[in-house]
């Protein structure tokens, strides 16, 4: 099993959420983060008469835990669907995970992670 986190620009986010539930992932963890860029030439920015200060970016944190056969199609539909052409379109990092127990029923390793639609092998259970 494996865990993707992925920061991306929140402008892009229901875009990355639609196209990650085309290739059947549809439960993830997010949340709102903030972060500083190598992009950034100056600290504020000027837009209908108020200043803005832009040191620091509105970024989507995303966290998805899968099997591995599925690691490197999500990663691609994350770096397609959040792509814009322009610095600081945001990160992936993947990471391998060792342990993972569901704690409603305490089934462990890829079986913790089954949705509806998957289909287990009896040893998967353990």
């Amino acid at each position: 099993m494996y865990k993707i986190d992925a920061i991306i620009r929140t402008s892009k986010f229901e875009e990355v959420k639609t196209e990650l539930k085309k290739i059947g992932i549809d439960f993830f963890s997010y949340w709102e983060a903030s972060g500083v860029g190598n992009e950034l030439t100056r600290n504020h920015h000027s837009y209908r008469g108020t200043v803005y200060d832009t040191q620091y970016i509105p970024r989507i944190y995303l966290t998805i835990v899968l099997k591995d056969i599925n690691v490197e199609k999500t990663i691609e539909c994350i770096e397609k669907s959040a792509f814009t052409g322009e610095v600081g379109d945001g990160m992936i990092f993947s990471y391998e995970i060792k342990h993972s127990v569901r704690i409603s029923n305490g089934a462990r390793g890829d079986a913790s992670t089954a949705g509806p639609g998957d289909i287990l092998k009896s040893d998967d259970k353990k």
